[in-house]
């Protein structure tokens, strides 16, 4: 283990150049709600703190301790020695390989680093050893100080089952279901049918949505509980399981709780998560738009019950499930500040980071529960590196070749630990940034969100932008009628981006045409000159062929200035704008109406990727007479996959079911992959013969790799 100063001016100036719109872009609609850490020079906190995350969250927690003047040690893996947060630290210290058992788990490492850099308080962000009591107790013993709740509060809150019974002492609304350990497969089938079907089995231990899973019948409860187990043990060193009632189309809505160490506890109001893929949130608001005040109260005061009952101290969350009649439930409570509490910063104007660190030093609350507002709407998008056409979302990785965040947008704000060039590893969460917009309304705030989607280039990963930008535009969304289903219900058969309809498919037809020949056009140019050429005049007017999946579109183009004019299926369409084809961005105006595209990239053949209303959509831009020649070349014909099984995502197989020689029936499980910490069961797509297995448990595989032929 070595540790290394940066530069303090050199940390300044990453910090001016990455931060310098934070706070004035983020909640500047009314002045109550400004996002802002106020420090009194004479509340003496802590000299040193030592932040036992990384990423994000890590960069988010340095920020508040630089505007407090607390020096600030990163720990990182030798894959991160070059991440941001490294950089933006004082100090950083290497504790161990990439693997997260091997160095941000590794608490012996860690507890060095504490030593070595005589960091009087450690800030565990979430996840990793945010919630884990043994580092709590031996930070203690060492006398440093930990960010968070007492021992005895992670360790009630961070076991599901013996949550339950303190809240239920509490009297907290709890969720019907069995309060002791499931041991076995069947037994879980016998507790599942005494409940009732559908149930929720989950790991005990568990957050994060790992270890969860909902089953209808039987069969699937043994699934379950397989998986569950499994996942649990991976992802948190416990298999331990329990069995819930399952509340069909609930809402997922959480109170923020704030306590010190005195006594004193508040509820900083809701936040609406009910936008989840596999039980793990995408989109999030605050407020929610089902909440009326009298259960927005209800739900707070058994909050600071529940908070009270175990003498909770620092930021926590508690979870709730709200059924379509404002029933709500209890689900856990997450002992950590919430990866989604930049939009209660936004809607209340505290910083939390700072709050978590004042009650830490013994600090009493500088607020009551009067003192805390609701100032507009916040909305918060996880942008993750990830296909979110596969499954809404399986991991991808790879190198940031290009990265600009929407930071030029008023109200934006985007919390992120990345920078062009960064990696995106199979190693740890495949999460990008938490991008957040607010307004003085929810419309505000949502037309925001949808200019900050539009405006974010992210390069050389696939990433989740076009699955965030049509939740946030769907009717659905829009009209507040969500639950936990929303994905699957809209998007039955999966998300496959937004679907053209006439009109805009003639601005995607147009825009493209309009691109071609702006870059034609240029390339005719040589330091402002026209090259020679037979025609002595600039041309005006162009008949293209433009090709798009839904087949063959003649246009025609005259232009104006920097305006096109564009004849398609029917109509005209006007495309005008500055035209910087240096530029990612493509900010157009089309028919009146001011679009951002994206080009991603296109060559000398006339093929183009345009990123149209979030979604990417290849078109081929030909001359009339290319188009001709065209249609004689021969069409590559697609592979045959229905009798092979390729990787669907980086990851490592934990389990083979077969071997060469086997019957298959459609839908088996053929092999098991873990990708973040999540198990995912490949099948087969028909009935066959293996013919050969080409991986085996334990080894490391990427998107596309061949795993199984079938005869």
């Amino acid at each position: 283990m070595a540790a290394h100063r940066v530069s303090p001016s050199l940390n300044r100036l990453l910090f001016a150049v990455k931060y310098a719109s934070f706070q004035s872009g983020c909640c500047a609609v009314h002045c109550n709600a400004q996002y802002s850490t106020i420090h009194s020079p004479s509340e003496k906190t802590f000299d040193k703190i030592l932040i036992a995350n990384r990423g994000e969250i890590a960069c988010r927690v340095m920020k508040t301790c630089h505007k407090m003047g607390i020096q600030t040690v990163a720990v990182h893996s030798d894959v991160d020695s070059s991440a941001v947060h490294v950089k933006m630290a004082d100090e950083a210290v290497c504790v161990g390989p990439a693997p997260t058992s091997k160095s941000y788990l590794n608490m012996d490492a860690i507890m060095d680093a504490i030593r070595a850099t005589g960091a009087q308080a450690v800030h565990p962000g979430y996840g990793f050893l945010s919630e884990n009591k043994e580092f709590a107790k031996r930070l203690a013993a060492e006398g440093v100080a930990f960010i968070g709740p007492d021992t005895h509060a992670i360790m009630a809150m961070g076991d599901k089952i013996e949550s339950k019974l303190i809240a239920k002492a509490a009297n907290v609304n709890t969720i019907p279901g069995y309060d002791g350990v499931v041991k076995t497969a069947e037994e879980a089938v016998k507790i599942a049918q005494d409940i009732g079907y559908p149930v929720m089995i989950k790991a005990s231990a568990g957050g994060g949505g790992k270890g969860m899973r909902i089953a209808w019948n039987a069969e699937e409860t043994r699934e379950g509980f397989r998986f569950s187990s499994q996942e649990a043990a991976s992802s948190f060193g416990d298999d331990r399981l329990l069995i819930e009632k399952f509340i069909d189309n609930p809402r997922h809505i959480e109170i923020q709780v704030l306590a010190d160490k005195h006594g004193n506890a508040l509820w900083l109001n809701e936040r609406e998560c009910s936008i989840q893929r596999r039980n793990q949130k995408v989109v999030e608001e605050a407020p929610s738009t089902f909440l009326d005040p009298v259960t927005r109260r209800a739900m707070g005061e058994q909050a600071v019950q529940l908070a009270k009952a175990v003498q909770y101290s620092s930021a926590g969350t508690v979870e709730f499930l709200v059924d379509s009649k404002k029933n709500f439930y209890f689900l856990e409570m997450n002992t950590r500040l919430q990866v989604e509490h930049p939009i209660t910063e936004c809607i209340t104007g505290l910083d939390l980071v700072e709050q978590m660190i004042r009650v830490a030093k013994g600090y009493q609350l500088q607020h009551k529960q009067d003192d805390i507002p609701i100032n507009g709407w916040a909305i918060e998008s996880r942008v993750y590196a990830e296909d979110p056409y596969k499954s809404f979302g399986l991991p991808s990785i790879g190198r940031l070749s290009k990265y600009q965040e929407p930071l030029n947008l008023s109200n934006v704000r985007v919390d992120s630990g990345i920078q062009e060039g960064s990696d995106i590893s199979i190693y740890y969460d495949p999460m990008i940034s938490k991008l957040v917009t607010y307004g003085a309304t929810r419309a505000e705030a949502l037309a925001r969100m949808e200019d900050a989607l539009d405006n974010y280039v992210i390069r050389g990963v696939t990433h989740n932008i076009p699955l965030l930008r049509e939740i946030i535009t769907h009717p659905r969304f829009i009209s507040g009628d969500i639950s936990t289903n929303f994905l699957p219900e809209v998007y039955p058969d999966g998300f496959k981006g937004h679907q053209l309809d006439v009109d805009t498919r003639r601005e995607l037809l147009a825009s493209a045409a309009a691109l071609y020949i702006t870059a034609q056009l240029r390339s005719q140019k040589v330091l402002g000159d026209l090259r020679v050429s037979s025609s002595p005049v600039e041309c005006s007017r162009w008949e293209l062929c433009v090709q798009l999946e839904d087949g063959s579109h003649s246009v025609e183009v005259t232009k104006s200035g920097n305006v096109y004019t564009v004849e398609v299926d029917g109509g005209k369409v006007e495309v005008s704008g500055q035209w910087n084809l240096a530029s990612p961005l493509l900010p157009l105006t089309i028919n009146g109406t001011h679009r951002t595209l994206q080009c991603l990239s296109r060559d000398a053949s006339g093929r183009i990727l345009l990123q149209y209303l979030g979604t990417s959509f290849k078109v081929r831009v030909l001359s009339k007479l290319a188009a001709e020649f065209n249609s004689y070349m021969p069409e590559k014909v697609p592979e045959d996959t229905s009798s092979i099984l390729r990787s669907p995502m980086p990851g490592t197989v934990v389990a083979v079911s077969v071997k060469p020689g086997d019957p298959v029936a459609e839908g088996q499980e053929i092999c098991v992959i873990e990708a973040m910490k999540m198990q995912n069961s490949l099948t087969a797509v028909k009935q066959a013969k293996v013919k050969s297995v080409h991986c085996k448990p334990g080894e490391t595989v990427g998107e596309g790799d061949l795993l199984v032929e079938l005869e």
